[in-house]
């Protein structure tokens, strides 16, 4: 898809595209998947920027962090189609670049309050970064990952993910989504690089 993207003239005005994931609905607000939702939408406050609908499958705002011109962008589809709002998005603001994504999501291999910066690697079974990889094929975008720890069984991981969270994890989540927006920021202004070393040391 980059290929193709580049046979044009490769070049957008927005320096970076910011993938909060979760399950639209006011049934999935605030449990455990809709995490990286949750960090996009209080970057996307702490900036001032309306998530408008209408286009790509997504709420979308153009906005800057500092000097750089970014988009902010919450899928509108399930999890599992994520991938629909990030080709139409690259395709419509031009990104020739895979590192100039970054993908906010839940993670259960990390313990709640555990927020970790990667770039590319393996999809961890996470089916909203399955469908961007197969959109975009490519995996070597950017990734914040926000951690939700295990379900108790493998037969619970829906539950696990897709409900309500005690109010004593909730704080601890809520914590964890100030830090991946913080994360964002920090990847804008400062450079992927020191910002993993920053983060993933905590």
């Amino acid at each position: 898809m980059f290929a193709r993207i580049r046979g044009g003239d490769g070049s957008g005005s927005f320096d970076w595209l910011v993938l909060g994931l979760g399950n639209p609905g006011r049934r999935y607000e605030h449990t455990r998947h809709n995490v990286g939702e949750d960090a996009v939408r209080l970057l996307a406050e702490r900036l001032e920027a309306n998530l408008r609908t209408g286009r790509n499958d997504a709420a979308v705002a153009e906005t800057r962090i500092g000097d750089t011109r970014v988009v902010l962008a919450v899928p509108l589809t399930f999890m599992n189609e994520s991938g629909r709002a990030a080709a139409s998005l690259v395709k419509r603001f031009k990104f020739n670049d895979p590192e100039r994504i970054i993908v906010v999501h839940d993670e259960l291999d990390l313990e709640p309050g555990v927020v970790r910066v990667k770039a590319g690697g393996g999809l961890a079974g996470h089916n909203g970064l399955k469908s961007i990889t197969s959109a975009l094929s490519t995996q070597d975008y950017l990734r914040i990952r926000i951690g939700v720890g295990k379900p108790p069984s493998a037969a619970r991981g829906a539950d696990h993910v897709l409900t309500r969270i005690p109010a004593r994890e909730r704080e601890v989540l809520d914590v964890s989504v100030e830090i991946a927006a913080d994360a964002v920021s920090s990847i804008v202004t400062r450079g992927a690089a020191e910002t993993m070393q920053d983060i993933n040391s905590r």
